[in-house]
């Protein structure tokens, strides 16, 4: 199987750069599907064990907690960092962008931020469909009730 590998250059690539690789982008590829999918089905992940799936060091996630607002893990009474599985599907992204599609830094959080909006966008748009659902269904109740009273005068 081969698969096409797409540069979008050195990871010191400019904002402008960026935005256009963002646009380029194919977010969600095989490997991170495959990725992905390998995550143990557990409630919450300590930094070595997400450090371990993702194959880096747990000194560069507490870099991209400072670099990523996505990525907030919540601290447990002992005070250590326990990611949930959004949190680890997040890393896994921000890896990917860093890593293998060589984002900047700030490439990758403009990248965050377009799928965050996209996927609201989605949301938005279900949502929408689902109101649009309900007054259609309550616009042809309207309707039959209006036909019963129409039959029942002539």
């Amino acid at each position: 199987m081969s698969e096409e590998v797409i540069e979008f250059g050195a990871p010191e690539a400019s904002v402008q750069e960026a935005s256009e690789n963002v646009e380029q982008a194919q977010f969600f590829d095989e490997e991170l599907k495959k990725s992905l999918s390998q995550i143990p089905d557990k409630m919450a992940f300590k930094i070595g064990d997400v450090a371990d799936l993702l194959g880096i060091k747990p000194y560069v996630l507490r870099y991209w907690e400072t670099e990523f607002d996505a990525l907030k893990p919540k601290k447990s009474n002992q005070n250590q960092r326990m990611y949930s599985r959004k949190d680890v599907e997040t890393a896994f992204f921000i890896k990917k962008l860093l890593y293998r599609d060589r984002f900047s830094i700030e490439g990758a959080r403009k990248a965050l931020r377009k799928l965050k909006s996209e996927a609201k966008k989605e949301k938005d748009t279900v949502d929408n469909s689902l109101v649009f659902s309900e007054t259609l269904s309550d616009i042809k109740a309207v309707l039959r009730q209006i036909q019963t009273l129409k039959a029942k005068f002539q």
